[in-house]
């Protein structure tokens, strides 16, 4: 099947309130185009500079996510033109990021990234860290960065019952953490193998590549 095939057969089986992010890295311009030809105006990258790069050859009305861990010294080369940042998992990111912000006279929006895999090869804050983080003194004075929602990975595993035990507790999480900070709309969870178990606890926006793409050459 070509990537409009594959990309119109998902968003036909996507609830209306579910954002899809098409995880484009290590894919030609070619096949964007063809996805952004098919509508789809939001794409996933893990590269900063790959990013980047795409960014400046391609459409202007795309929404760029950065859906990789972050290394605060790369913060500044997306900063002008980034939509979305998923895997903030620290103050010190989160204030990085304000700093590039501002420069560029931007809000850049952010989520949250909360361990919930038992993997300990997964990144993210515990739901403590994120609430001690909502709380705090510090955060309140970032006024370029705006935490819109929170994102988690599950473990890699081919136990549906851990998976769905996993992407629960982020739910949990979002729903006790909203209470604290009324501006959390996203729970970015689910990816091409998961995504519809994702969407069955909770998820509002998915990442999806190979089911949209076909599987990544690494070489």
């Amino acid at each position: 099947m070509s990537i409009q095939e594959n990309l119109l057969k998902i968003k036909s089986t996507l609830p209306e309130h579910v954002t899809l992010v098409a995880v484009s890295k290590t894919k030609p311009i070619s096949d964007l185009m063809e996805a952004y030809n098919t509508g789809q105006r939001i794409f996933g990258e893990n590269k900063i500079q790959e990013m980047a790069e795409k960014h400046e050859q391609m459409p202007k009305d795309i929404e760029w996510h950065m859906i990789g861990h972050v290394q605060r010294n790369k913060v500044k080369y997306m900063a002008e033109f980034v939509s979305l940042i998923h895997g903030v998992e620290s103050f010190k990111l989160l204030n990085e990021i304000n700093k590039q912000a501002q420069k560029h006279d931007r809000i850049i929006d952010c989520l949250l990234q909360i361990k919930i895999a038992e993997e300990d090869s997964k990144f993210g804050m515990s739901a403590e860290d994120a609430s001690n983080l909502l709380k705090s003194n510090e955060f309140s004075e970032l006024k370029h960065i705006k935490v819109v929602g929170l994102m988690g990975m599950a473990t890699f595993t081919d136990d549906t019952n851990q998976i769905k035990k996993e992407f629960k507790s982020l739910n949990h999480t979002f729903t006790e953490l909203k209470q604290l900070h009324p501006e959390l709309k996203t729970i970015s969870m689910g990816m091409s193998g998961d995504y519809k178990l994702a969407i069955d606890c909770g998820s509002t926006m998915i990442r999806v590549g190979s089911s949209i793409f076909g599987s990544r050459n690494y070489n």
